[in-house]
């Protein structure tokens, strides 16, 4: 059962693959290493904004729990991985304008609009180099799949047009898209020399882990700290998304509540006042209970699909990744 006594930190997820991680990052720097002056300069502030590598970290516990032989070949695939994650990272900070990540300003806002697009695409380009270079079509199978959902998701979220009228299902296509499928895809690749039960029970866990991971973002957006989440408190309905949390509570709401919701959404900056008022609604019509309770969910099924796995060290390692993601503050 998921622990809700023992609280789990991602430095406790890492101890045991911290060499290895020092080898991703390794692998990270001389994949985006470039001759071209601008380009070098981008990656340094990059290398600079690197974050928590939680998904090289899943796919390298996928791999000591499936198939423990330590292989080279699996710090090379996790730096891409981590690699994909930044470049749609710094695509989406293009899409939405945002000039802050993880406290630091964005490619966008340190450069220009035209460079973060271009860079995405250079990080995507030396991913797809890379797994050329390692000569095995399964990962890039599963990664050039991922690559393309994510595409997809993030074009179903701009042709969300009508934010209030945005579904529970429409919400769940969409983090499954954009979240969930590139975490799925670094178990799925972390078990590829494991059985097949095995790599179908690492890619279902973590399709689950990813969509329960995503939902907790969310959450964090009406519950957290600019100093714990490095961004500012609610973000998302700054920029009009309609995240799970306002998915469930605007059916429930009042009329007056409603037109807060409404007023908020073609407000094309919304004060401070106006966003507290939205969120205190939302957490007045359970919200924040659904959205928490649905993560749980989630993350039940997720420990559910490591009965494929064998019992290991590395195994229980994942299982307690659900307790993290469940109760993480950034």
């Amino acid at each position: 059962m998921i622990s809700e006594a023992t609280p789990v930190s991602l430095a406790d997820l890492q101890a045991g693959v911290e060499s290895r991680l020092l080898g991703v990052r390794e692998e990270i720097r001389r994949l985006i290493e470039a001759d071209f002056p601008l380009i070098a300069q981008v990656n340094s502030h990059l290398t600079q904004m690197q974050g928590k590598m939680f998904r090289p970290t899943l796919l390298l516990l996928a791999e000591a729990a499936t198939a423990p032989a330590n292989d080279q070949r699996a710090v090379s695939l996790a730096a891409v991985v981590e690699l994909i994650h930044v470049a749609t990272l710094v695509h989406d900070d293009a899409v939405d304008h945002s000039v802050l990540r993880r406290g630091m300003p964005t490619i966008n806002a340190l450069f220009s609009h035209q460079v973060a697009v271009i860079m995405g695409d250079y990080l995507y380009s030396r991913a797809v180099i890379e797994l050329v270079r390692l000569g095995d079509l399964e990962p890039l199978r599963v990664l050039s799949r991922v690559t393309n959902e994510m595409t997809v998701g993030e074009m179903r979220q701009l042709l969300a047009h009508d934010p209030l009228a945005f579904s529970e299902g429409d919400y769940d296509l969409l983090i499954r898209a954009k979240t969930a499928s590139l975490i799925s895809g670094a178990c799925e690749v972390g078990a590829l020399r494991g059985s097949a039960a095995e790599r179908d029970g690492m890619r279902r866990f973590g399709e689950c882990l990813g969509m329960a991971f995503q939902i907790v973002d969310d959450l964090l957006d009406f519950t957290g700290d600019e100093a714990d989440t490095g961004k500012p408190a609610g973000l998302d309905l700054r920029e009009h998304k309609v995240t799970l949390p306002l998915i469930y509570a605007l059916p429930r709401m009042s009329g007056t509540e409603r037109a807060l919701v409404e007023a908020l959404m073609t407000n094309p900056e919304p004060d401070d006042a106006g966003i507290a008022r939205v969120v205190e609604a939302v957490a007045a019509r359970g919200g924040l209970d659904y959205a928490r309770d649905r993560a749980q969910l989630l993350c039940a099924q997720a420990e559910a699909a490591l009965d494929a796995i064998h019992p290991s060290a590395a195994r229980e390692t994942l299982r307690a990744s659900l307790t993290y993601v469940l109760d993480r503050r950034r």
